[in-house]
């Protein structure tokens, strides 16, 4: 047992009862309400999203915890290419540790790192994904935020004042053209979802039928005035 050590000023002080002591306020955890005290009371998935110091890349963290202890990560970056790498150290690190552990653990890139902590305060604060969600959600769910394919959802837009809007990505999938209406304005866009292809040509289908039947469109694209290559127009 520790032993504390007291300043003569406490030590001479007389003992005064404490009052009320409903302990801590209860926080909503997959559908039920906990008074948590330790680590261990916590289960939760939710997301934290972070950025370096130069903040030239940014990670989004989900984490599915049980009982303190993290059972399934997802790690998805942007903007920097060493963070990719250092998101593959991440999910080696993470899986398996308290969520106290690895708020203290150096998670290699600070855009993960604070990714960490914000996830941390969502966790032991109560606000989570599965804060009302019964038996919140099993261990596998954090890949339903991927979908199709299992690629992570990027929006990649270019402009300039001179020449306008560019769609390079959408949530759909890589952009091949972009239509314009009779304004020049864009009314809707042709895509194909790369995951959705990959995921074809795996199973043996030839690259360039899996690639055409992979292509869809979106928003007023057919009978547009023109169409144009974002990356080459």
């Amino acid at each position: 047992m520790y032993k504390y050590v007291y300043t003569t000023d406490v030590e001479n002080m007389c003992t005064v009862r404490k009052g009320c002591d409903h302990g801590p306020a209860p926080i909503p955890e997959e559908g039920k309400w906990v008074k948590s005290k330790q680590i261990s009371d916590i289960s939760a998935l939710s997301h934290g999203v972070g950025w370096c110091a130069p903040q030239q890349g940014a990670c989004k963290l989900t984490l599915n915890v049980k009982e303190g202890i993290i059972e399934e990560a997802l790690v998805e970056t942007i903007g920097c290419s060493g963070m990719t790498h250092s998101a593959a150290m991440a999910a080696e690190i993470l899986q398996g540790k308290t969520i106290l552990e690895a708020l203290n653990t150096d998670l290699v890139c600070d855009a993960i790192n604070v990714a960490m902590r914000e996830i941390f305060k969502q966790l032991v604060y109560g606000r989570s994904q599965t804060a009302f969600s019964e038996g919140g959600l099993p261990i596998g769910s954090g890949l339903d935020d991927l979908g199709k394919g299992l690629r992570s959802q990027v929006g990649t837009m270019y402009a300039t004042k001179v020449k306008g809007p560019r769609y390079l990505e959408m949530a759909e999938g890589y952009v091949l053209k972009v239509a314009l209406d009779d304004n020049n304005e864009i009314c809707g866009y042709q895509f194909v979802h790369l995951g959705k292809m990959m995921e074809k040509i795996k199973k043996g289908v030839d690259a360039k039928e899996a690639y055409e039947s992979s292509i869809g469109t979106y928003g007023r694209f057919d009978g547009a005035k023109a169409y144009i290559d974002p990356r080459e127009d």
